[in-house]
């Protein structure tokens, strides 16, 4: 009974719970509850929940097998849309209190921050996953949706690579994701020798 429910209004649940964040986001800054530095605010907040989620999405294959829950794919298109919604809304934050829209601040701080290439890159690839992610694309495609699909390894490194280059003190952070995302990496590698 339980399960039939988790799958029933799961979809909706999970889409509230990711909007809760930002609610709580779009709360502080219109109380002036962002800190000294909003703008930096706004930056991390919408990044870290963007990283988040794809990491989520990213570890749905992995963790069935070990927790023997097949439902847990029911779910990844979904955390995969979610991420893709953050890493976006990121990108206009930076975009729009950094670059302020000007092509030539873009251009300037792309040549002095190249984690913000990796980041960029990060975005774009994910945009034929998001624009595929829909049942018409599964059956349209055919096994070309699954070779779209793997741009998922690029992109998690990339984001991977998003974070180690703005270190500028402690590798704390870099180190865990890494980690984790090396570890999600080697079960996924291990699935695909079993297959083949």
């Amino acid at each position: 009974m339980a399960k039939e429910a988790l799958l029933r209004f799961g979809k909706p649940l999970l889409i509230v719970a990711a909007m809760l964040p930002l609610a709580a986001l779009i709360y502080a800054a219109l109380n002036n509850g962002l800190g000294t530095d909003p703008v930096k605010a706004l930056i991390v907040e919408t990044g870290e929940w963007a990283l988040w989620l794809l990491l989520a999405c990213f570890a749905v294959s992995p963790l069935r097998p070990w927790f023997g829950a097949a439902w847990l794919l029911r779910f990844r298109r979904t955390l995969g849309l979610l991420a893709f919604f953050y890493v976006s809304l990121h990108l206009v934050v930076v975009s729009n209190y950094l670059f302020f829209w000007d092509w030539a601040v873009v251009g300037e701080e792309l040549s002095e921050r190249p984690y913000i290439i990796a980041g960029f890159s990060a975005w774009l690839l994910m945009l034929p996953m998001a624009v595929t992610s829909n049942n018409w694309s599964v059956r349209r495609l055919r096994r070309s949706w699954r070779r779209v699909h793997m741009l998922m390894y690029p992109i998690m490194l990339l984001a991977w690579l998003h974070i180690a280059w703005q270190v500028r003190s402690s590798y704390f952070d870099a180190i865990v994701y890494g980690l984790i995302i090396f570890s999600l990496f080697l079960q996924r590698v291990k699935k695909l020798r079993k297959s083949c």
